[in-house]
């Protein structure tokens, strides 16, 4: 892949932070194109040395005001680790705060199994309006959204998988490139396992060199260009509008709402088949890729507001622990 040019008088400084990056196992693609922003503005405001000033931060700042909030934070985190980075090496910088956060109002999107049986559906008599385009999505999208909903994984990672990373002998998925740079194993249960299967035997059936190599993509087109998120999103559009599945943009629902819906259905049918919800909360949070617990917590909430039987439950579960008091409270009197 062709290294970004940077131009201003961070340019040198820019390329060995982003190199350090890629060395660490982070996106080199995104580094680059927020510091190739950064670059830019930099020779517009014509900056002759080395050392980023909070006014300079500021002015920048308003360069973004057409962004989304997270977009920004995103932006300014990035920011904030150039500017550690030429404080480390001697260059005394600014090292901006990450703005205060605004009110969040988004609400993850909770299919029910009638919708996600519906989206399977759908996706599965989907045909490409165009039947010579060979670049057509659609090929693998029935079987990424099944794997999307049946393991909790990110998009990102989905359309990052490699035939390596795909072990069906063994049943499991091995996730390299997640958010948290941490690697993790993903059980195949029967059902993906067979899911996975029938759409590998009809990739392979596919006259195309190197389809089934280790390091080719998973997921790919009938000319076998891989699977991008951007027509993953394009595709659970036209899907979510077949179904009649209110659809707005930026606010959903959303290709991640499938891992939010996994993970509360997840929930949902541990607690019915009698664990501790909390207990099963450590499980989910390592199978989710989560860093902190507390990430995952957030899933008990909504699984309780969706299904509100699971508090009662709970109570059953829990209720040899607080013995419920008699009528006659003087009888418990000391």
């Amino acid at each position: 892949m062709e290294k970004c040019k940077f131009m201003s008088v961070f340019a040198p400084y820019m390329q060995k932070f982003v190199d350090a990056k890629e060395a660490l196992g982070f996106s080199r693609k995104y580094f680059e194109s927020v510091l190739g922003l950064l670059d830019r503005f930099f020779i517009e405001e014509k900056v002759r040395t080395p050392f980023i000033t909070s006014v300079l931060i500021d002015k920048w700042g308003h360069t973004l005001i057409n962004n989304s909030y997270k977009t920004i934070c995103s932006k300014y985190s990035i920011l904030a680790q150039f500017a550690k980075y030429m404080n480390n090496i001697g260059f005394p910088c600014y090292v901006p705060r990450i703005p205060k956060s605004k009110s969040n109002t988004y609400a993850p999107y909770i299919f029910t199994h009638e919708q996600v049986h519906s989206i399977f559906t759908v996706c599965d008599s989907l045909v490409a309006s165009d039947h010579g385009n060979m670049d057509s999505r659609l090929f693998s999208i029935p079987a990424i959204l099944r794997l999307l909903y049946g393991t909790g994984m990110r998009v990102s990672e989905a359309t990052s998988l490699l035939n390596q990373d795909i072990n069906l002998e063994k049943r499991v998925i091995t996730i390299r490139k997640t958010k948290n740079q941490c690697q993790r194993l993903i059980p195949v249960c029967p059902s993906l396992y067979q899911m996975l299967s029938q759409y590998v035997e009809a990739r392979n059936r596919l006259p195309l060199p190197h389809v089934n190599t280790m390091e080719s993509p998973f997921f790919i087109s009938p000319s076998g260009l891989p699977l991008n998120q951007s027509r993953v999103y394009a595709w659970f559009r036209i899907i979510l509008r077949k179904c009649s599945i209110p659809h707005c943009a930026k606010k959903g629902p959303r290709v991640h709402d499938l891992r939010h819906t996994f993970a509360v259905h997840s929930l949902m049918r541990q607690v019915r088949n009698g664990a501790d919800i909390y207990c099963t909360l450590p499980i989910l949070s390592v199978f989710l890729g989560h860093k902190k617990l507390s990430d995952t917590e957030t899933y008990v909430r909504l699984t309780q507001e969706m299904y509100p039987d699971v508090l009662k439950l709970e109570s059953s579960i829990t209720s040899f622990l607080y013995p419920a008091l008699p009528n006659n409270p003087v009888a418990y009197e000391r």
